[in-house]
């Protein structure tokens, strides 16, 4: 009685164990795949970006060159956020 008992309870958390572990992949996957896209995003308007000021005049300038810079940050700290996997 006490082993049904026993291998019954490791059945049943073994169960829960491996829904919980796909469950988070899943979520996990789902995550990098967002990052992923969204780097892509980013990287894409700021070439966009740099084909239409194609003189410079808009990077160069302050209010503007701004948002070339904060682009250029959020590029690099996605590198590395990508990169680590």
């Amino acid at each position: 009685m006490m082993l049904e008992i026993m291998l019954c309870t490791f059945i049943f958390t073994t169960i829960v164990s491996i829904y919980i572990v796909v469950n988070l992949y899943k979520k996990c996957d789902k995550l990098e795949l967002w990052t992923d896209a969204t780097y892509q995003m980013i990287q894409g308007t700021l070439a966009d970006f740099r084909k239409i000021d194609s003189t410079g005049h808009f990077e160069s300038d302050d209010e503007i060159g701004a948002i070339f810079e904060q682009m250029k940050e959020t590029i690099n700290h996605l590198e590395k956020i990508t990169e680590e996997n």
